[in-house]
């Protein structure tokens, strides 16, 4: 039998009563009097059985065309397994902003061609868009789309915008599955536009870095503060990291006999591993963070079990600078500035604290196997560049 027989259209123009069909058990009844519910009626040999499904447009709870067919879904489901619906009815929620997040993101894995970029969708989502979570899809009105974005609005207009597209992707997946029936209250052009400041224009490029010689002063004001997230960031910038490897870096990583951090393959970009010599002043870092640990995570965000955000790493970054677009990213090209600038060390040792892949196969091996030294002694004037007085 076909299915989706009925549209919202066609459901608000029925006023005879009756019984309509949208196919393969699922029914909208109309009553005398106007109203109309949603049954699902089935057979178990001879017997006849009928199911309520809620009303349409009515009541505290009405249940919209996309909500039946929903319902319906899982009683075929049940009838197909042999089992009773009527035993155990299943109660079925609306589904949720972070119901249909979760469902994208997992549907997008295959598409994301780096960590970075799987990242940023999933931290963007995570953190900022979370107002939106516990809303109902189908609900979301455009109202909640701006309370949620103008918080970035003006200071960060282009994780805005990215922030927006993603928001905008997550309603249409909402919509695809026939979970929202409205339009998209996300989308800029001719709806967000009308309501929203004028966006302002978006920088493309390099991340910002630092200028070498302010390193040290920020350091020194990051040092002073006695907040997680400040000793994230002078951790990351002591080893010249990625922020996503200090955001997931676990205990279970750490050789302190050794002094020496090894960063599994899966975490890198490259999926190589990254060994790093400690300095002093990370070993600090570690041994403070060791002493209010409650999780494998060493920089554990406010929530039990997951990584401190990269929005709270920033804040810390940008508190401590005085160039305030600087990025955690950035830092990165604030090291490789320095080295290569102000010291004799070899480019390829440089590249190797970075993380960077050169070379043939024969070259990197040698490099992985002899370097450790050499990278522990650029990283130790590292450590003194930025702790000068």
């Amino acid at each position: 039998m076909a299915r989706n027989k009925l549209s919202e259209t066609k459901i608000k123009t029925l006023s005879t009563p009756g019984i309509y069909g949208d196919g393969d058990g699922l029914y909208l009844r109309v009553q005398k009097g106007g109203s109309k519910n949603w049954v699902f009626i089935y057979r178990r040999g001879d017997r006849r059985n009928e199911l309520g499904l809620g009303g349409y447009g009515q009541g505290t709870a009405p249940v919209p065309l996309a909500l039946a067919r929903e319902k319906a879904d899982v009683i075929r489901q049940q009838l197909a397994r042999g089992e009773d619906p009527r035993g155990d009815r299943v109660s079925i929620k609306p589904k949720t902003f972070k119901d249909c997040m979760d469902d994208l993101l997992k549907a997008k894995e295959s598409e994301w061609t780096n960590d970075k970029h799987a990242d940023q969708w999933v931290m963007t989502l995570r953190d900022y868009a979370k107002p939106l979570h516990d809303l109902p899809i189908g609900d979301i009105v455009i109202g909640d789309i701006k309370d949620c974005l103008m918080p970035h609005w003006t200071e960060r207009p282009e994780t805005a915008e990215r922030l927006r597209a993603r928001i905008q992707a997550v309603i249409d997946y909402g919509i695809a599955h026939e979970w929202r029936t409205a339009g998209n209250p996300a989308r800029w052009k001719g709806l967000l536009e009308k309501v929203m400041p004028k966006r302002q224009k978006l920088t493309r490029g390099h991340h910002a870095a630092m200028a070498v010689k302010d390193a040290p002063e920020a350091v020194a004001k990051l040092r002073k503060s006695k907040g997680k997230a400040a000793r994230a960031v002078e951790f990351l910038i002591l080893n010249a990291n990625r922020t996503a490897e200090v955001r997931g870096a676990l205990w279970s990583e750490f050789d302190f006999e050794e002094k020496l951090w090894v960063i599994p393959a899966a975490r890198m970009k490259k999926k190589r591993i990254h060994r790093i010599p400690l300095c002093p002043r990370s070993l600090g870092i570690l041994e403070e963070m060791k002493q209010k640990a409650t999780s494998d995570l060493v920089f554990e965000g406010a929530k039990s079990g997951s990584p401190i955000s990269d929005s709270m790493m920033t804040k810390a970054l940008r508190a401590a600078s005085k160039d305030k677009a600087v990025t955690l990213h950035g830092m990165r090209s604030t090291f490789r500035d320095w080295a290569g600038d102000s010291t004799d060390h070899a480019r390829e040792v440089i590249e190797g604290a970075l993380a960077h892949i050169e070379g043939d196969a024969t070259e990197q091996a040698y490099r992985r196997s002899d370097a450790i030294e050499k990278r522990r002694a650029l990283l130790s004037d590292w450590e003194l560049y930025l702790t000068k007085s």
